[in-house]
C-alpha cells in the first residue's frame, strides 16, 4: 500500500462515520428499548424498533443531516445488511432440524411456498401491485418478517420505499397473532383434543412473521408450545438461503427471456448463510463466542434496518395505498386457516 493510498482510505473512512454513527446509536436505542418489559411484552424486537425511529428521524431531523450522514447511512443499508444475513446463521444448526423432525420440516416447505405463491398470484393479479412489492411482502410473510425482507431486497433490486411498506404490514399483522394465537389456544383444544401443546407451538412457529413475535406468543401460551414454536421458526429461517437462490435465478432466467434483459446480482451472502449455519452446526466454537457473534448480528441488523428508515419518506408509503396492506392481511387469513389446516393434514397423515 503507497502512501498516497492511505488518504484516500482515511477520507473514505470519515466520510461513512457520521452515518455509521447515527445509525449505531438508533440501534442502540432499540435494542435496549426492545428489554424494557411493556415493549417486550408486545414483542416489538429490536429491528422492528429500529426502523420505527429510523423513520421518525429520517422524516423530521435527519434531512438536514442527510449531506453528511448520506454515505454511511447507504453503507449500513447494504454492506452491513448483507453481513448481518450471514452471521444470522449462527443462530441455526442442523440439530435444530432434527429435533422437529420430517413432519415440522413439511409443515414450514408446505407454508413457506403457499404463502409465497399465494403472495405473487394475490398481489400481481388481484390487488394490481408491481412485482417487488408482492414479492417483499411474500417473503416476509412466508419466511421470516423483516429479516426477510431485507435480505430479498438486494436480489428483487426493490427501493427503500418498497421495503419499508412491506416491513410495515409484517410489523401490523405479527403484533396482532401476538394476541390472536393465545387467544385461539382455549377453542384448537375445545374443537381437536388431539391437538397438543407442542402441535401448538409447531403451528406457531410455522405461520407467524417474526421471531420475537413467535416467542411472546409461545411464552403466552406455555413452555411447551414457546419451545416447539421457536425451534419451528428457526427452520423456517434456514430455509430463507434456498429461498433467496432459487428466486434469483428465476429473476435472472425471466431477465434473459425478455426483450431487454437486465443484470440480476446472484445473492452470494445467501451461500455464506448457508456454509455459517453448516458450520456451527458442527459446534467447534464457545458458546461465549457464539453468543457475541449473534450480539454483533443483531447490532447490524438493526442498523441496516435503522438506515432503511432513515431513507424512507412518509410521503412514499402514503403514495403506495391501502394495496399492500390489504395482501398483508390476505396472507395473515392465509397463515392462520391455511397454515392450520396444513398443521393438521401432516399430522394426521404422519401419525
Amino acid at each position: 500500500m503507497t502512501t498516497h493510498t492511505l488518504p484516500l482510505i482515511s477520507h473514505h473512512a470519515t466520510r461513512l462515520l457520521p452515518g455509521l454513527a447515527l445509525a449505531a446509536v438508533i440501534a442502540l436505542f432499540s435494542q435496549w428499548l426492545s428489554q424494557q418489559p411493556a415493549v417486550a411484552a408486545l414483542g416489538l424486537g429490536a429491528l422492528t424498533l429500529a426502523i420505527v425511529s429510523g423513520m421518525l428521524l429520517g422524516n423530521t431531523a435527519y434531512p438536514a443531516l442527510e449531506t453528511h450522514c448520506s454515505p454511511g447511512v447507504l453503507r449500513a443499508k447494504q454492506t452491513l445488511l448483507r453481513l448481518g444475513i450471514i452471521l444470522y446463521g449462527f443462530r441455526l444448526t442442523l440439530q435444530q432440524i432434527a429435533d422437529v423432525g420430517l413432519s415440522g420440516v413439511l409443515i414450514d416447505l408446505l407454508t413457506l411456498s403457499s404463502t409465497f405463491l399465494l403472495a405473487c398470484w394475490l398481489g400481481c393479479r388481484l390487488l394490481k401491485l408491481d412485482r417487488q412489492t408482492s414479492w417483499l411482502i411474500g417473503a416476509g410473510s412466508s419466511i421470516c418478517g423483516a429479516a426477510a425482507v431485507l435480505a430479498t431486497e438486494p436480489v428483487v433490486k426493490a427501493d427503500g420505499a418498497k421495503v419499508a411498506v412491506a416491513i410495515a404490514t409484517v410489523v401490523i399483522f405479527g403484533t396482532l397473532a401476538i394476541f390472536l394465537y393465545p387467544a385461539l389456544w382455549p377453542l384448537v383444544q375445545h374443537l381437536w383434543p388431539a391437538v397438543s401443546a407442542t402441535d401448538y407451538g409447531l403451528f406457531t412457529g410455522s405461520t407467524l412473521h417474526e421471531v420475537a413475535q413467535v416467542v411472546a406468543a409461545g411464552h403466552a401460551i406455555g413452555p411447551e408450545a414457546e419451545n416447539a414454536a421457536v425451534i419451528a421458526k428457526m427452520l423456517r429461517v434456514m430455509m430463507l438461503a434456498p429461498f433467496l437462490l432459487l428466486l434469483g435465478a428465476w429473476i435472472r432466467r425471466s431477465a434473459a427471456a425478455s426483450a431487454t434483459p437486465t443484470p440480476i446480482a446472484f445473492p452470494w451472502f445467501a451461500l455464506l448463510f448457508i456454509g455459517v449455519a453448516l458450520f456451527n452446526s458442527l459446534q467447534l466454537l464457545p458458546a461465549s463466542l457464539i453468543h457475541a457473534l449473534t450480539q454483533l448480528d443483531n447490532l447490524l441488523l438493526a442498523m441496516a434496518m435503522a438506515a432503511l428508515g432513515l431513507t424512507t419518506r412518509l410521503r412514499d408509503l402514503k403514495r403506495a395505498g391501502l394495496r399492500p396492506l390489504a395482501l398483508g392481511l390476505l396472507l395473515f387469513c392465509w397463515l392462520v386457516l391455511g397454515g392450520g389446516a396444513i398443521n393438521l393434514l401432516v399430522h394426521h397423515l404422519m401419525a
